[in-house]
C-alpha cells in the first residue's frame, strides 16, 4: 500500500472522496495552464500591433521636431531625426557622429534643437556648467550610456576656455565604441589609475567654430536666426514634454527589434563621403536604409551636402596657405621669397600682412611651409639667384591638401593660371596678367626686377 496523495492516509480513508479531489485539481492546474498560455499569445500579438512601422514613427518624429526647430535646409532636418534616431541604437555602431549646431550669433535655435532633441533621446544629460568628473561618472555609470547634450560649447572650446582639457579629451574620446579615458585617482596615501568609458552620443551647440578634432567626427549644422517670415510653435516642457516621450519609447521600442541588424549594415556611401565622413555618416545611412521609402535616397542627399558645406569652413592657416601660394604661383616655375611674401602681403581678405600685429616674414614663411615638406631654396630667374621657392615643390602638396579645381572644359594649363582656393572669395582671385606682376616686383635696393622664368 502507498500513501494517499489527498488524505495523507494509508490506506486511503476515503477512495472515492480522494479520487474526486485528485481529479478537481487536475482541472484546475489544466485551466490555470490555459490562462497563461492564452496571456502570452494575447501579449505577443498586442506587441506585434503596437510595433511601430518605421515609416509612420519617422513621420512623426520630423513633424515634431519641424514644429519647433527652424533648420537652415532640409538637408539638416533630415540628418537630425537620423542622428535623434541613431542614440537608441548605440550597441550597433563602431563610431557615433557627433552633432554640431553652430552659428555665427547667439539666438539662432541651437538651444532649443539640443531642448526638443532631450525629450527623444535615451537618458538624455543636459550640460552646460558640468565639472569632468560629473561628466565622467555619467558616461561611466551603471544607468546605461548617458546622451550627452553639451550647451554653449564654445565655452570649453573657444577663446574663453579654460580649464577644460579633461572635458576636451574625453569629447575627443568617446565617438569611438570602447574608447577610455584615464585618470589618476588618490586612495589614502597611494596613486591608482583608473580607466572611465568614454563612448556615448554627443550633441554640441555654440559659437563660431569648433577645433577639427571634433568637427571632423560631427554632423554640423549651420543655424541661423529666423525672419520675419519664418515661423515656429512656442516650446513649453510642461506642455510638450508627454508627446517627446512617447515618441522616445516608440523610437525605443523600434531600435529593440532592429539593432542587431544595424550591426551588420555596411551602408553604401554616395560619391564625395569616404573616409572620416564616411565614418560619421555610417551609422545615419545605415538608419535610413532600415526604414525605407524616400529615407535612403534623402539621408544620402544631405550626406553629400552637409559635408560639401562643412569643407567650407575657414581653414587653418597652413591650408589657407597653400591655397593663397597656388593662387600666386600661376604658372611660374619659381619664385623669389621676397616675390612671395609682396604677393602675400597684396592678397585682398587674406590674413598675411597682419599676423598679430606683424606681416609675415620670410622666417615665418619658411616655417609654416616645413611642416607639409616645402622648404626655401637657391633659385635662378633670369640672371638673379636668391632664395625662394619651387613650384615642383608644391605640386604634390596641393594634391593632397587643397580641393582640386572644379570642372572646366578650359586647357588644363588654362586651369591652371587661373585657378584659385576655394577658400578665396572673388576678390582675391590673381588673373595670369596680375601673377605676372607679382613675379616682376623689384627686389628692394636693387635696380634690377625679377623675370618670370618661361618655359
Amino acid at each position: 500500500m502507498t500513501e494517499c496523495s489527498t488524505c495523507g492516509a494509508d490506506p486511503c480513508a476515503n477512495p472515492d472522496y480522494c479520487r474526486a479531489c485528485l481529479e478537481a485539481d487536475r482541472r484546475r492546474e489544466i485551466k490555470k495552464g490555459l490562462k497563461m498560455m492564452t496571456k502570452k499569445v494575447l501579449k505577443f500579438e498586442n506587441a506585434e500591433q503596437l510595433k511601430p512601422n518605421p515609416q509612420e514613427l519617422f513621420q512623426k518624429v520630423e513633424r515634431f521636431l519641424a514644429r519647433f526647430v527652424c533648420y537652415p535646409s532640409e538637408h539638416a532636418y533630415v540628418a537630425h531625426v537620423l542622428w535623434v534616431a541613431h542614440t537608441h541604437c548605440m550597441d550597433a555602431w563602431e563610431s557615433t557622429p557627433r552633432l554640431a549646431a553652430l552659428s555665427p550669433e547667439p539666438a539662432s535655435g541651437k538651444t532649443r534643437l539640443l531642448e526638443i532633441s532631450a525629450l527623444l533621446v535615451p537618458n538624455p544629460v543636459e550640460a552646460i556648467n558640468v565639472t569632468p568628473a560629473y561628466l565622467f561618472r555619467k558616461v561611466g555609470g551603471e544607468d546605461g550610456l548617458p546622451t550627452i547634450l553639451f550647451d554653449e560649447i564654445d565655452t570649453v572650446f573657444g577663446p574663453k576656455a579654460k580649464e577644460n582639457e579633461e572635458i576636451r579629451a574625453l569629447l575627443n574620446a568617446g565617438h569611438r565604441r570602447g574608447a577610455m579615458t584615464g585618470r589618476c585617482v588618490v586612495k589614502g596615501k597611494t596613486i591608482e589609475t583608473e580607466d572611465i568609458p568614454a563612448y556615448s552620443a554627443v550633441a554640441l551647440a555654440g559659437l563660431g567654430w569648433l577645433p577639427d578634432t571634433i568637427l571632423t567626427r560631427s554632423v554640423i549644422i549651420r543655424m541661423r536666426r529666423r525672419h520675419a517670415d519664418e515661423r515656429i510653435e512656442p516650446y513649453r516642457r510642461r506642455v510638450h514634454c508627454h508627446e517627446g516621450h512617447q515618441l522616445r519609447d516608440a523610437l525605443a521600442a523600434w531600435a529593440a527589434g532592429i539593432v542587431d541588424e544595424l550591426g551588420r549594415a555596411y551602408p553604401d556611401m554616395p560619391e564625395g563621403v569616404e573616409d572620416r565622413d564616411a565614418d560619421v555618416w555610417e551609422p545615419l545611412l545605415a538608419v535610413a536604409d532600415s526604414i525605407g521609402g524616400e529615407w535612403p535616397k534623402r539621408a544620402r542627399e544631405a550626406a553629400v551636402s552637409l559635408v560639401s558645406d562643412a569643407k567650407e569652413a575657414e581653414p587653418s592657416l597652413g591650408i589657407r596657405l597653400l591655397a593663397d601660394c597656388k593662387t600666386i604661383f600661376g604658372e611660374a616655375d619659381a619664385m623669389f621669397t621676397y616675390t612671395v611674401l609682396k604677393a602675400l602681403h597684396d592678397l585682398a581678405e587674406a590674413p598675411w600682412s597682419d599676423l598679430r600685429g606683424k606681416p609675415l616674414n620670410d622666417r615665418g614663411l619658411a616655417l609654416r611651409l616645413r611642416q607639409y615638406g616645402i622648404k626655401s631654396k637657391q633659385v635662378r630667374i633670369g640672371e638673379i639667384t636668391l632664395k625662394g621657392y619651387e613650384r615642383a615643390d608644391f605640386i604634390d602638396v596641393w594634391k593632397r591638401y587643397l580641393p582640386p579645381p572644379p570642372p572646366s572644359d578650359r586647357s588644363e594649363t588654362s586651369e591652371t593660371s587661373e585657378t584659385k582656393s576655394d577658400f578665396q572669395g572673388p576678390e582675391a582671385a590673381v588673373s595670369p596678367s596680375n601673377v605676372s606682376d607679382v613675379s616682376d616686383v623689384s627686389l628692394a635696393g636693387d635696380g634690377r626686377a625679377t623675370k618670370r622664368h618661361s618655359n
